[in-house]
């Protein structure tokens, strides 16, 4: 029985697919191991949303050599799209994958022979003829499972390698993401996070539209044994009035968004071709806030746009102080090959996109302790997880605030409901002595 260990780079998207990935190998009798138990394959899934990804994919093929010399490399996922050739020509990779050829993976390479220096295998077709929908969801790496909804996109902003690594927007039909939910209510997990590429556009099938996004939320708003339904990312000129109204009144939708900006500037949103412009941006947040107060509002933001001034990013950082939202994701521009950002003058000197990068940080943790303040002395249900440190477990209220109580085994993967108390010198809420049903 060969071992086989897996690697994730990048989104909840990537986790999804690994972890399928992971259960195809099973059912041909593999054994999934750690990657440090000497596997004698390796399977690395990929990101490439930045330059330092890539960085990241080439030391982790340089760990699996110094683990096991003789083990099989497999590289699969949005890198191996863009670049195969890149990777095949890094010593110790035996086979690339493309987006299309990523879930035929044990197929293609049966018997996972090492191959000689410099003879690395590649399956890659054109990300034009990358048309069929692969479902996917996660199990057994975490207390939730991430639930693959939609794939590709066909929003063409100027700085980003996606549609070209995931190819068209296309989308699982409601039928099908509500039977695999059931699945996974199976088995006992308690939380699904919902995560595609542009998941606001689901229900794209062979080029036509037949479903959107809020029939997929409010079918599954029935599905039975499912305690929360989280949304991982949604785009702002996605995000209707009737989904923040439904998600408010939800039995099983957690008020927890997480709305792209990128820019809070309009000129530096339209060199970037975002489909919205900041007024609209405030006008979802304020929506949010009116009918769930408590909503917990997350930020994915980019420094360092090639156009954007100084006097642009104080802009984005005044709009981002003076909105009610609870963290920010802060991306640092980096140029990717065959983008429209390529073109843009002037660039940014990199001393001045860390600068950038370093005030948003620090804006983001004042954001998120002053949403954690805003939450004591509230009543809140905590899904508690496996991590423990210092004797300490984690969990998150369904607005996402992450706690710690002290360690009881019976709390894993339970639903608890806490008073939160404080906050501790790592900034997690504190809570009251969870009491035992």
């Amino acid at each position: 029985m060969k071992k086989v260990a897996f690697y994730t780079l990048g989104c909840k998207l990537n986790f999804s697919e690994t972890s399928t990935i992971a259960r195809s190998f099973e059912q041909r009798g593999y054994r999934k191991v750690e990657f440090n138990q000497s596997p004698d394959i390796f399977i690395i899934n990929t990101c490439s949303v930045t330059d330092n990804a890539d960085k990241k994919c080439r030391k982790i093929v340089r760990e699996a050599q110094k683990i096991n010399p003789d083990g099989y490399v497999a590289i699969v996922g949005c890198y191996a799209q863009l670049k195969p050739q890149e990777i095949a020509d890094i010593e110790g990779v035996d086979a690339v994958l493309g987006a299309a050829e990523k879930f035929q993976l044990v197929e293609l390479l049966d018997g996972f022979q090492k191959q000689p220096s410099g003879g690395a295998r590649v399956y890659n077709s054109n990300i034009e003829e990358v048309l069929d929908y692969h479902a996917s969801y996660s199990l057994n790496d975490r207390t939730r499972t991430f639930l693959k909804v939609q794939d590709g996109c066909d929003y063409p902003c100027a700085y980003c390698t996606i549609p070209l690594a995931r190819g068209a927007s296309r989308s699982d039909t409601v039928a099908n993401v509500v039977r695999a939910a059931n699945e996974i209510a199976g088995r006992d997990v308690k939380e699904i996070v919902l995560t595609g590429v542009n998941i606001g556009d689901f229900g794209f099938r062979e080029g036509r539209r037949t479903e959107t996004f809020f029939d997929l939320v409010q079918a599954l708003d029935d599905v039975e044994g499912i305690e929360r339904f989280r949304i991982s990312s949604i785009e702002p000129n996605l995000l209707t009035d009737e989904i923040i109204a439904f998600v408010a009144q939800s039995r099983r939708f957690v008020p927890h968004f997480h709305v792209p900006l990128q820019s809070g500037s309009n000129k530096v949103l339209a060199l970037m071709r975002r489909r919205y412009r900041r007024e609209l941006y405030a006008d979802r947040v304020a929506k949010i806030k009116e009918s769930m107060p408590h909503a917990c509002i997350g930020v994915d933001v980019i420094v360092g746009h090639p156009g954007e001034t100084g006097a642009e990013f104080l802009e984005t950082y005044e709009f981002l102080n003076e909105m009610p939202v609870s963290y920010l994701h802060v991306f640092t521009y980096s140029e990717r090959p065959n983008t429209h950002a390529l073109g843009i003058r002037p660039t940014v000197p990199q001393h001045q996109r860390a600068e950038r990068s370093k005030m948003l940080h620090i804006l983001s943790e004042k954001k998120r302790r002053a949403f954690y303040e805003s939450q004591l002395g509230r009543t809140a249900t905590v899904l508690f997880e496996e991590d423990v440190v210092e004797g300490l477990m984690q969990g998150f209220t369904e607005n996402y605030v992450r706690v710690v109580a002290k360690y009881d085994p019976l709390l894993i993967n339970e639903l608890k409901e806490v008073t939160l108390m404080g906050i501790d010198k790592r900034g997690f809420v504190e809570v009251a002595e969870p009491e035992h049903v």
